[in-house]
């Protein structure tokens, strides 16, 4: 029971997505990061509003004026298993193909004949997470 009891304390200072105040700390560096993602993969406005969860005129609105928006807890999970799968394939591909990889048609049992990128729009955060595991996995991270 000691090492529960100690952990406790721990899990009570960890950031969290849950928390309004961490979100809205977190907030305008996640869209920052999320928009250069966007722009790097060339994804269009409606897949990126897609993987986000919102509307078009929504992820227009967060483009251009999102400094002072406080995410949601779902939002930001996107963002950070999306930055993990964008760092994931920078660490495997040292070309173009790590940004080129998310828009490939894939064979893989996981994507079903889709891209990466619809394939995370289709399945929403469990098929995000499972992508993040994915490149994690090949790239010998696991």
């Amino acid at each position: 029971m000691p090492a529960l009891a100690q952990t406790l304390p721990e899990l009570a200072e960890r950031q969290d997505f849950s928390r309004d105040a961490d979100r809205a700390r977190l907030s305008k560096v996640a869209l920052k990061a999320y928009r250069r993602l966007v722009e790097q993969w060339g994804l269009t406005g409606q897949q990126a509003a897609a993987l986000l969860d919102v509307s078009t005129s929504t992820w227009e609105r967060l483009k251009q004026d999102g400094k002072d928006k406080t995410l949601s807890q779902d939002q930001m999970t996107r963002i950070s298993a999306l930055v993990g799968v964008y760092k994931g394939l920078h660490l495997l591909f040292a070309d173009g193909m790590a940004d080129r990889w998310p828009s490939l048609a894939n064979k893989g049992p996981l994507f079903g004949q889709l891209t990466p990128v619809d394939s995370m729009i289709r399945g929403g955060i469990p098929q995000m997470l499972d992508v993040r595991r994915h490149v994690d996995a090949v790239r010998g991270g696991m």
